[in-house]
């Protein structure tokens, strides 16, 4: 029978690919798809399959005389900026054999190249081999192109990720204006539902196709024959794609195996992904720790503590980072689930039980303590390591989500997260009470540049809990999304009063971002400025004009739906208000044990057999699919999913159909931060395809 991990296996499969044309190469491989591998054994894997060096895909690598075979892995069509690089990377070395492997399949190649019928062979991959031995200087070297999907990354046992699509985002008000603005009058569309697949730009429709083509492959391997739902304007876009896929047709009529899929747009509940509520470590650890360089999940942990050297300016350049991804210690696995799906105070004394029952394995000389978790108990344990290199070797996986958790403990900006739930639990309980203007003025005096004379008079708050810019971008995105759940009142009286309130709030906010001392990733990204020097008032106050517009557009995104339309539940009286996850109430249709058909959760159709049925369903009693039909079901999340979401997911599913198998996709694993720059600093109609 099917399982989660027969699918879970999937990448490494592929990767196992790749790694048959490694051995005496060196290998240049772009940022996701090195991404891709970090989840899968990292570059440990490619060194032992025979690589003799892996370099990143840069105009600005080479290689010596003695190196003539070159492998290239890449997250792009075989166009533009790709090529070039690819060229400069082989006119500067001495390459014999060439390997190019791409994650985009050939008949989106095709697309790209504006062919759209059905072509025998692998025509384009051909004519890029030729191109391959002329840049090498002798058509008799050898040449190959290949697809191989190297897009996922499991992350663990419940969750695969796709960090090829990371900024794929599903489309929200302001670029509805952007696709009617270049269409005749009569033909712009209402509202996002009504967005297809041929009016999007060539890019995303690229990026769509590479996706549906991506999840096809693993079906694929797998004889599965899926069932796509989906949630949302881009879900329904994605998921029409893989119904209508042309090798999907022909998988479906001799597929043993069946599975469910449901897609679900972010857009469809921000609330979760801004909020503070999840008390969850690893939520907490991926907001307050650095990114590893080229990466959108991963962090870096620092390793000074398990070594002697001394911290100076330069420490950090001397010793290389540690990380999350512990592929290769199934202690370290075990304890990465476990801070994933726990809740937080569950999952630190896990981190504990695991580090003492390490350092007793190996005899180290550990003081127990019971009660509280503390980042300097944890410390003490860690450094027991330091002086046997054995240990350290032997443990290191653990060691580092160790250090992990104690860095995350101690940091100075965690405060901010406690301030950030706390004023969220207020304004949830203010909007069942208040007309929405009423609790937005609650925003107001928190606009207050950091470290300021007002804001340290009071005494009450200290430097470390202040909310700055970002914080207060968060708080906005959690109060725009929920903005239809306030208390009705007179449509032009709060027009007005909305009007001139966010005026202040702009004039608020600009005035926070400019006195910043330095500017976070977000506001380098939001204003375009890499620091405070460069940024004008002008600059910052037209950045946050902009994203007014954009947040205007959040509290209708689930306007379309007929049941699930929203995510709150008011007080009365006995129990406060509580913000009820979209996520929940799906697995809660899906798992109903009446079986009852939710308006909301769309079938798409893959044939003629299925839209009949459809069709008959209206006067007949025909019996349509179900998500809850088959023994495993997918969740894809388009655009992130929280580690919250992830305890929601398993609890929800234990305790309403036990036996179900259910198995995470998304785009990316979220932190609150990263909702903002997708909303405000993505180019969502024009990702970046390489072209």
């Amino acid at each position: 029978m099917l399982t989660t991990e027969d699918f879970t296996r999937f990448p490494q499969q592929m990767w196992e690919k790749v790694l048959s044309k490694v051995k005496k190469a060196v290998v240049f491989m772009d940022d996701k798809c090195a991404e891709a591998l970090h989840w899968s054994g990292g570059a440990a894997v490619l060194l032992e399959a025979g690589a003799r060096n892996l370099k990143e895909f840069s105009s600005f690598e080479a290689c010596g005389a003695n190196e003539p075979k070159a492998v290239f892995v890449v997250s792009t069509l075989l166009k533009g900026t790709t090529v070039d690089i690819i060229k400069d990377i082989i006119s500067l070395s001495h390459f014999q054999y060439c390997v190019v492997i791409t994650t985009v399949a050939h008949s989106v190649h095709l697309l790209a190249n504006n062919v759209t019928t059905e072509m025998e062979g692998n025509p384009v991959f051909e004519q890029f081999e030729e191109k391959l031995c002329e840049w090498m200087g002798n058509m008799n070297y050898t040449a190959e192109v290949m697809h191989v999907p190297v897009v996922f990354a499991p992350v663990s046992k419940q969750l695969i990720l796709t960090p090829t699509f990371a900024h794929l985002f599903p489309l929200l008000s302001p670029d509805l204006e952007s696709i009617n603005a270049i269409r005749p009058e009569k033909k712009r569309f209402g509202s996002l539902v009504d967005i297809d697949m041929h009016s999007l730009p060539v890019e995303l429709q690229l990026e769509i196709k590479s996706l549906a083509s991506a999840l096809n492959s693993v079906f694929e391997a797998t004889g599965t024959r899926e069932e796509s739902f989906a949630v949302g304007p881009m879900s329904r876009i994605i998921a029409g794609e893989l119904a209508n896929h042309p090798q999907a047709k022909n998988r479906r009529k001799t597929a043993s195996s069946k599975a469910s899929i449901i897609f679900v747009d972010r857009t469809m509940d921000l609330t979760g992904a801004v909020g503070h509520h999840g008390d969850n470590l690893v939520e907490k650890i991926l907001t307050v720790l650095e990114p590893l360089p080229g990466h959108v999940t991963d962090v870096q942990v620092d390793m000074l503590e398990l070594t002697s050297l001394q911290r100076t300016p330069h420490s950090k350049t001397t010793l290389a980072p540690g990380c999350l991804a512990q592929t290769r210690s199934p202690a370290a696995q075990s304890l990465w689930e476990a801070m994933l799906t726990n809740k937080h105070k569950e999952a630190v004394m896990e981190v504990r039980r695991q580090l003492v029952e390490t350092a007793s394995k190996e005899k180290l000389p550990i003081k127990m303590s019971m009660g509280r978790v503390t980042p300097e108990q944890l410390c003490s344990y860690m450094q027991l390591f330091r002086s046997n290199w054995g240990a350290l070797e032997s443990h290191c996986g653990v060691l580092q989500l160790g250090l992990a958790t104690a860095q995350t403990l101690r940091h100075p900006g965690l405060p901010r997260w406690d301030a950030c739930l706390a004023f969220e639990r207020l304004l949830l309980q203010a909007l069942g009470d208040s007309e929405f203007p009423a609790v937005l003025r609650q925003l107001l005096p928190l606009m207050k540049p950091r470290g300021g004379e007002d804001s340290t008079a009071s005494g009450s708050r200290s430097r470390e809990d202040e909310y700055g810019a970002d914080e207060l971008i968060l708080l906005l995105v959690y109060l725009y999304s929920l903005a239809d759940e306030a208390q009705p009142a007179d449509q032009d009286t709060e027009e007005e009063e909305l009007d001139k309130l966010e005026r202040e709030l702009i004039g608020g906010l600009t005035l926070v971002i400019t006195r910043e001392p330095e500017l976070s990733p977000l506001l380098q990204k939001l204003t375009g400025c890499a620091n405070p020097e460069e940024l004008t008032t002008e600059r910052a106050h037209s950045a946050v004009e902009e994203m007014f517009d954009t947040l205007r557009g959040l509290s209708h995104t689930r306007d379309h739906l007929k049941q699930l339309r929203s995510v709150y539940t008011a007080s009365d009286g006995v129990h406060q208000a509580t913000y009820r996850p979209f996520l929940r109430q799906i697995l809660e249709e899906v798992f109903h044990p009446d079986r009852l058909e939710c308006p909301d959760i769309e079938h798409m159709s893959g044939g003629l057999t299925d839209l009949l049925k459809t069709g008959f369903s209206m006067f007949m009693k025909v019996s349509r699919p179900h998500p809850s039909d088959n023994p495993v079901l997918f969740l894809f999340l388009v655009g992130g999913v929280t580690p919250s979401e992830l305890r929601l997911i398993k609890e929800i599913v234990a305790a309403h159909k036990p036996g179900t198998q259910v198995l995470v996709l998304s785009t990316r694993l979220l932190r609150p931060t990263d909702i903002p720059e997708l909303l405000f600093t993505t180019q969502r109609l024009l990702p970046d395809i390489g072209i």
